[in-house]
């Protein structure tokens, strides 16, 4: 297990830049939201994607995006799967950066959406969470049972605890299907990651943001499933906490937040890992994942790599002349792959 702290050795070539610097709570925040609505996340024409629909073991779907190279790879090119976070998909602004590194390197990228983050309502009772790596590992044993090619696996936020989750579970048998994993941002401590987004600025900058999506979904679903929530109170919520208590947390088989925060957490499972290779970057300014919560090295098996830059804000780590650019992140994440490789 190692662990690095400083920007220069998290992220090699990387500093925040100067107009939007800051190692506090304001710089944390600018380069939490700076980058994801303004940053350039490639270069030249955008990444573009070939969806394939998936047909789940219980009757529903799920879409995966698959980059679409400019020229035919050849077929022991790597692969690499990207999970997203929170309300996310194959356009946010993370994902583009890492599939025009894929572009750019010769690699399949593919972008596997969690239910209902496809731009289209799934059909059961249920939707996505933080821990779903019951889900999260199906999709891996299918791109390994279509690909013999080598394989590793970035988690982004809510996408990457759900990823060291998965690692977790599958121990050794993990190495079968993947090569190594990396969670980018990744909410390890839901408890401490639900009480900071509940309060201050983060409650009405974040919860505000994610809210606005989560709500008309679960509305749907209701309509989709009579009666598996009170749709009043799902009105009244105001919080993360909230919503996940009435809707996360029932649907997915947990008793409350308090139950899906704990189990769901990467944090505790973090110190067991000592088969698959797996980074584990946060930055200590994320405003969602405070720094005190953050593992240190005896929290961390051996397989961990730790690195925990004191800027970047949450899946940030702009880069560049203004308006700056978010292609330093993949570089760095996958520079550290294929060292794995």
């Amino acid at each position: 297990m190692s662990l690095a702290l400083e920007p220069s050795a998290g992220l090699p070539g990387w500093r925040p830049p100067f107009w939007l610097g800051g190692a506090g709570v304001l710089g944390g925040h600018a380069q939490t939201i700076w980058p994801a609505l303004f940053s350039r996340r490639y270069e030249g024409e955008a990444p573009r994607w070939r969806r394939e629909r998936w047909h789940t073991p219980d009757g529903d779907f799920v879409d995966v995006d698959h980059l679409v190279a400019e020229s035919p790879l050849p077929g022991r090119a790597p692969w690499l799967v990207l999970f997203h976070g929170l309300e996310g998909s194959s356009a946010s602004h993370y994902a583009q950066a890492f599939a025009h590194w894929a572009r750019m390197h010769g690699w399949h990228c593919v972008v596997p959406h969690f239910r209902g983050c496809s731009g289209e309502l799934n059909l059961a009772p249920r939707a996505y969470h933080s821990g779903d790596f019951e889900e999260l590992g199906w999709m891996l044993a299918r791109l390994r049972a279509q690909h013999a090619a080598p394989m590793v696996a970035v988690g982004v936020s809510l996408g990457g605890n759900a990823l060291l989750r998965w690692a977790q579970e599958a121990g050794a048998e993990g190495t079968r299907l993947v090569r190594a994993v990396a969670a980018v941002s990744a909410p390890v401590d839901l408890a401490a990651g639900g009480r900071a987004i509940g309060r201050g600025l983060n409650r009405l900058l974040y919860n505000r943001m994610f809210l606005r999506s989560m709500r008309p979904k679960a509305l749907a679903k209701l309509a989709q499933h009579p009666g598996l929530f009170d749709a009043e109170k799902l009105q009244a919520v105001r919080d993360l906490y909230e919503f996940d208590n009435l809707f996360t947390a029932p649907l997915h088989g947990f008793r409350d937040t308090e139950d899906y925060w704990a189990r769901a957490s990467a944090k505790p499972g973090l110190a067991s890992m000592r088969h698959l290779p797996a980074l584990v970057l946060n930055a200590r300014n994320d405003p969602f994942v405070p720094a005190e919560c953050l593992p240190g090295p005896s929290g961390a098996g051996p397989a961990v790599t730790l690195w925990q830059p004191a800027c970047g804000g949450h899946v940030g780590f702009p880069a560049g002349r203004f308006p700056g650019h978010v292609m330093s992140l993949p570089a760095a994440v996958m520079d550290w792959m294929r060292r794995q490789l």
